[in-house]
């Protein structure tokens, strides 16, 4: 078995404050487990919350700084489910029946003392590891059996899976039909922050939210579905990069107006959403969008989040009303309005009109049938010199 096939050894944190007994547990379990060692609850607190591979905890009680007791308390009292539940065993330099019983009390899930054998010390944390496996499995298993179905139980979107299969289908329509099709990612920000501060129920709370306004907001024709608990995707066929710039500015505005109260504490929520298109980048499947649109969420959010990225970079409301005021394809905005996008269409309507005034005219001059010329040109230049955008309530 080559270095690339090695399986990885499940890793194992070990607490206490003697450097001689760390390295005598590390003897004992070498080979079998790898293993993280910290010489205090603190220490060991800090590497639970910044190394996930960590699958079980084996803690001393007496250490300074915080003892085992406070360390499995915190554990146990962690907000984030993969600490929550992580397996925690308590070794005691003594066969101590009060302590044996405070520790089961507290939620651990096995007591030893520093004399155990290699064997069984092996034995009880194969078992343990097993146990956080399994339950790792049960996730995966329940997340493979939503994903068979169109719908996602938990959010009521569409699955990821229907997602690219239905993706890969608009984007051969948008090929054979000569039209754009675009994608968004979007992010909540700082969603670790928030299941840490406020529980994951709440966090799920705020994704639901966010669910709901993206449901209501988008087009019939557009393609909603979470990535994760944090991330969703919008797949819009029809639409240039311009026009989803304008509603995630649109939706990233919302979203900082909303303010959700839990136990009289007021919690604000920022999104950053990041855009790709198959005409501006040159993408040709739901794959390519959908990683470019989530690297660009990741540059939005390592800039400190509450942004809307593009292939230029951030986008705000002057950038889109200079795209917006560019000449518009006519094939485009029949494509639209065919697609059930005349909203979006009417949206740009100063700009249509500007590009066919030239053509009214001439058919009016030729024909004589009374088309209103001078009204239009009216309309043109109070809407083009207007600044009604920001209220515009029209959704992709």
């Amino acid at each position: 078995m080559s270095a690339e096939e090695t399986p990885q050894l499940p890793k194992v944190l070990v607490v206490d404050d003697s450097r001689m007994v760390r390295a005598s547990i590390i003897k004992h379990v070498r080979g079998r487990f790898a293993v993280r060692e910290e010489a205090d609850g603190e220490a060991g607190w800090q590497a639970l919350l910044v190394d996930p591979e960590i699958q079980v905890v084996l803690t001393d009680i007496g250490m300074p700084q915080l003892d085992g007791y406070g360390l499995l308390e915190r554990i146990r009292s962690s907000k984030l489910q993969r600490v929550h539940e992580m397996p925690v065993v308590i070794i005691s330099g003594d066969e101590d029946d009060e302590a044996r019983a405070k520790a089961m009390q507290l939620g651990a899930n096995d007591f030893i003392t520093k004399g155990i054998g290699s064997v069984e010390l092996v034995a009880r944390l194969d078992s343990l590891t097993h146990l956080a496996q399994t339950r790792r499995e049960l996730a995966e298993s329940r997340a493979a059996l939503a994903s068979q179905s169109p719908v996602d139980p938990s959010s009521g979107l569409l699955s990821e899976s229907y997602l690219n299969w239905h993706g890969e289908q608009e984007i051969a329509l948008a090929k054979r039909q000569r039209s754009e099709i675009s994608a968004m990612v979007i992010e909540i920000d700082h969603y670790e922050q928030l299941v840490e501060w406020h529980g994951a129920h709440v966090a799920q709370l705020i994704t639901r939210k966010l669910s709901k306004i993206l449901s209501t907001r988008v087009r019939k024709e557009d393609t909603v579905a979470q990535l994760a608990p944090s991330q969703f995707a919008v797949l819009t066929p029809s639409t240039d990069v311009a026009g989803c710039c304008a509603f995630a500015l649109r939706l990233q505005k919302a979203m900082e107006k909303l303010v959700m109260t839990y136990r009289e504490e007021r919690i604000r929520i920022s999104i950053t959403i990041g855009i790709s298109g198959s005409a501006v980048d040159g993408l040709h499947s739901v794959s390519e969008l959908i990683d470019v649109a989530v690297k660009r969420v990741r540059e939005g959010a390592a800039a400190g989040g509450n942004r809307v990225v593009a292939e230029r970079g951030e986008v705000d409301h002057s950038m889109v009303e200079r795209q917006l005021k560019q000449a518009v394809s006519i094939d485009h905005a029949l494509l639209q309005i065919r697609a059930g996008g005349e909203a979006e269409v009417a949206e740009r309507l100063p700009d249509v009109i500007t590009t066919l005034l030239p053509l009214l005219e001439l058919v009016e001059s030729r024909l004589h049938i009374g088309l209103p010329i001078m009204q239009l040109k009216k309309y043109d230049k109070e809407r083009g010199t207007g600044d009604d955008a920001e209220g515009s309530q029209t959704s992709i």
